[in-house]
């Protein structure tokens, strides 16, 4: 076996028979793999239905939702085969993503973590070859001032051309193939975070330490996006999403950029919630864009405080 993939799953139970048939054969292409699904607390039977249903894939139950990250580390140790795939329930792959993406990870042996080419459903494409975020580019992209700087990286580049492979500082998680021997060399996700920044930190690592990110356009991946934060309910789930980004945020900056860095970050925030909200009430006479901005900078402020500048995650 070259590959084992491990899918994370928080009451996505409706995605699941779709992505292991999508799964199972690109398995096919490659002679089988192992399958293991870490169950994140899931409310609405995933669990029962996965046992029932697919008898052949491990299953691992948390007691609790731990996040992303947490919930790969309940399963990356008991990894044996040469190459992890960590695959989203709402990730759905062409049939030969697998081999393609296998056969260009042993052509380029410093490649560490490869990604795929990830579209919406109506073939639309999403970002999938990033740059690390700093708190410049952040706030660029933030107040929509990114075209005034052609010389600071974005996060997404304006030239990418997604035909080509190539080198990237970072790749979503939803389609993640990494190597076991490089997990071994720079260690598990770290449980500081709890969703949206891990696998940036993870690939930081693994340049750190020699290693390459690539972009692989043949292996080709629908991704939904948000699932399992919708079984929460939107505004719940909105909520929610706004927080975790924004403490995720700031976890980051304190480990990468440490004090100066992080608080560059909350500073810029609040510039760019103002630069925001005064360009859309002078445009539109409205204040509810500066009212949500300002809203924003108040939770990073908050967070900032509830994490201890920084070091500490809330959940």
């Amino acid at each position: 076996m070259q590959l084992t993939t491990i899918i994370v799953s928080y009451n996505t139970r409706h995605l699941l028979d779709e992505c292991l048939a999508d799964l199972h054969r690109a398995e096919a292409a490659i002679g089988g793999g192992v399958c293991v699904v870490v169950d994140n607390a899931s409310r609405d039977g995933s669990a029962e239905h996965l046992q029932a249903h697919h008898p052949d894939v491990q299953l691992i139950q948390l007691e609790q939702n731990v996040g992303f990250g947490r919930a790969n580390n309940a399963a990356l140790p008991k990894v044996h085969t040469p190459f992890v795939l960590l695959l989203n329930t709402d990730a759905f792959m062409t049939p030969d993503s697998i081999r393609l993406s296998l056969d260009y990870m042993q052509a380029h042996p410093r490649c560490g973590v490869l990604g795929a080419r990830l579209l919406n459903r109506d073939g639309s494409p999403q970002p999938s070859a990033r740059r690390f975020p700093t708190p410049w580019n952040v706030f660029l992209l933030q107040a929509g001032l990114e075209r005034w700087f052609t010389g600071t990286p974005r996060i997404d580049p304006a030239d990418f051309d997604a035909e080509r492979a190539q080198e990237c500082d970072w790749v979503p998680g939803c389609y993640y193939l990494i190597r076991k021997s490089v997990i071994d060399e720079v260690g598990l996700f770290d449980p500081l975070f709890f969703l949206y920044a891990e696998e940036v930190d993870l690939c930081r690592r693994v340049k750190n330490a020699g290693w390459q990110v690539h972009y692989f356009p043949d292996a080709r991946v629908v991704h939904l996006g948000g699932e399992s934060a919708k079984s929460d309910g939107e505004i719940t789930a909105s909520r929610q999403i706004d927080a975790l980004s924004i403490e995720s945020n700031l976890l980051y900056f304190r480990k990468h950029h440490g004090r100066v860095g992080l608080a560059a970050h909350v500073v810029f925030e609040g510039l760019a919630a103002l630069l925001v909200g005064t360009r859309e009430l002078v445009r539109r006479s409205s204040i509810a864009r500066l009212s949500t901005g300002m809203h924003r900078w108040r939770a990073t402020l908050g967070l900032l405080w509830q994490t201890k500048f920084g070091t500490t995650p809330t959940r």
